[in-house]
C-alpha cells in the first residue's frame, strides 16, 4: 500500500495550486500550446516550521567565541557580537580570539561586529545569545531593549551569574521585557576550548518547551551533547552554585581536601535551598548543571573560580583578583549577589553570607575557615546526604596535590 505524506489542509493546497485557473500558475506562452508550470505554497503554519537561521552572540569571551563558533558549524548565519571596536578590530584582523582562545581560528563566514555600532543588529536573528559576565547583563538588557529583536527572535542567556543590584536570575529578567515564552539558558560543564574541539554536555532550559527544543536541536546540530530542561531557574541558580563553590573550596584549599569539600557542599547546599525557595528544582542541582559543571571545574587546572579563591586565600584584594587572572571572574560578581538574594527570601545562608564578607575584604581569611571547619550545619534530613555526598565527590575530584 502507498502512504501519501500529505495532511488534509496540505493536499487541498496542493490540488488549489493544480488548477488551471490559479493565478500563481505561470502559463507558457508559446503558440498552439497552453501548459502550466507548478506553482506550490506552502501553508503559512508549515512555512514558519523551519529551523532558526541566523543568529547573534553578545560578548566575544571565551565562552561566547565558542558559541558563536559552534553556530556557525551548524550552518547557521552567525554575528558575533564585541564589546569595544578594538576588540572586533583584533578579531577581525587576527581570525582569531587571542586573548580568550588563542590558536582557535575564527572562519570568514562568522561575522564580526561592535555590539551598538547599528541600531538593527537583532532585526533578522532567530536566536541571541548573552554571553556576557553578570555585571554587564543589565547593558545588555537595555541594549536589546534600545534596538529591539524580531518578532520570532528567542533570548538565551548564557551567564553563569546574576543580574545585578537585586540578584535576579538571567531568565526572571528576561522574561519581563520579552515573555516567558521567548526566553531561556544554556547550562552544563562547558569549557570554553575544550567545546570547540571535543564538545559539551550542556542543558538548554526554558519555561517554554518550544524555546528549549529549539535550542537544544541547534546545538545538537553542532555536534554538542544537549538535554532539554523546563527549570531554567534551577540551571542558572545550579550554575551560580558550581561558582561560588569553587571559589570556597579555592579559599578553603591550604587547610586541606576536607575543608574545601566542606566549603563547597555547604555553598552548594545554601544555593539550593534558595533555587527551592524561587521556583527552582532539586533535581536540577544533581544533574548536569549543578554536580557535573561543578566536577568539570574541580578537575579544570584553569579554573578562573578556584583560582580566583586561592589568591583571596593568599590576601590578594577581591577587586585585584580579575586583572591578576587576565579576564572577568563570574564568582566574585555572584557570590554578593547571592547572599543579597538569599536575604531578601529569607535563606539561611550563613556561609554564602561569610564568602562575599571575605571578597569584600570584611572577613579575614582566619575567620572564614574558622567558620567552615567548626560550623555544625542545621538538621536537614532532604539534604544531609547530599552535602556529604558533595564533600566526598569534592576531595576525590582535586586529588592530592
Amino acid at each position: 500500500m502507498v502512504t501519501h505524506a500529505f495532511a488534509p489542509a496540505s493536499f487541498a493546497g496542493l490540488l488549489f495550486a493544480l488548477r488551471f485557473a490559479d493565478s500563481s500558475a505561470a502559463v507558457d506562452r508559446r503558440p498552439g500550446r497552453r501548459r502550466y508550470r507548478l506553482a506550490i505554497r506552502l501553508p503559512a503554519a508549515q512555512a514558519s516550521d523551519r529551523g532558526p537561521r541566523r543568529a547573534s552572540v553578545v560578548g566575544a569571551g571565551s565562552f561566547g567565541t565558542a558559541v558563536a563558533l559552534r553556530l556557525e558549524r551548524a550552518g547557521l548565519r552567525t554575528t558575533l557580537l564585541c564589546r569595544t571596536s578594538e576588540q572586533a578590530e583584533r578579531l577581525l584582523e587576527a581570525r582569531e580570539n587571542g586573548h580568550y582562545l588563542p590558536g582557535v581560528a575564527l572562519p570568514e563566514r562568522l561575522k564580526i561586529r561592535v555590539l551598538g555600532r547599528h541600531d538593527d543588529q537583532f532585526h533578522r536573528a532567530d536566536l541571541i545569545f548573552l554571553a556576557v559576565p553578570s555585571a554587564g547583563l543589565r547593558a545588555a538588557l537595555d541594549e536589546l531593549r534600545r534596538q529591539g529583536i524580531s518578532a520570532r527572535a528567542d533570548v538565551i542567556s548564557l551567564a553563569k551569574g546574576l543580574v545585578p543590584p537585586d540578584g535576579t536570575p538571567p531568565t526572571v529578567a528576561l522574561q519581563r521585557d520579552f515573555g516567558l515564552d521567548r526566553v531561556g539558558c544554556v547550562g552544563g560543564p562547558s569549557h570554553a576550548r575544550e567545546m570547540v574541539e571535543e564538545g559539551a554536555g550542556l542543558v538548554s532550559a526554558s519555561r517554554s518547551p518550544r524555546v528549549a527544543r529549539r535550542v537544544a536541536g541547534v546545538l545538537q546540530r553542532a555536534g554538542l551533547v544537549c538535554e532539554e530542561s523546563g527549570d531554567p531557574v534551577g540551571v542558572e541558580l545550579a550554575g551560580c552554585a558550581k561558582n561560588a563553590a569553587a571559589l570556597a573550596a579555592g579559599a578553603t584549599e591550604a587547610q586541606g581536601l576536607n575543608a574545601a569539600g566542606m566549603a563547597a557542599a555547604d555553598i552548594f547546599t545554601e544555593v539550593l535551598s534558595l533555587a527551592e525557595r524561587t521556583g527552582g528544582r532539586a533535581i536540577t542541582f544533581v544533574g548536569r548543571a549543578g554536580t557535573g559543571d561543578l566536577v568539570a571545574t574541580a578537575l579544570a587546572p584553569t579554573s578562573r573560580n578556584r583560582s580566583a579563591g586561592e589568591l583571596l586565600a593568599a590576601g590578594v584584594p577581591g577587586r585585584d583578583i580579575p586583572e591578576r587572572l587576565g579576564q572577568a571572574c563570574e564568582a566574585l560578581e555572584t557570590v554578593p549577589l547571592l547572599a543579597r538574594a538569599a536575604a531578601t527570601t529569607g535563606t539561611p545562608s550563613p556561609v554564602l553570607s561569610a564568602l562575599a564578607r571575605l571578597i569584600d575584604g570584611s572577613l579575614p581569611l582566619e575567620d572564614w575557615v574558622a567558620l567552615v571547619r567548626a560550623r555544625q550545619p542545621q538538621v536537614a534530613r532532604r539534604r544531609g546526604r547530599l552535602a556529604h555526598w558533595l564533600r566526598r565527590m569534592w576531595a576525590r575530584s582535586v586529588g592530592p596535590r
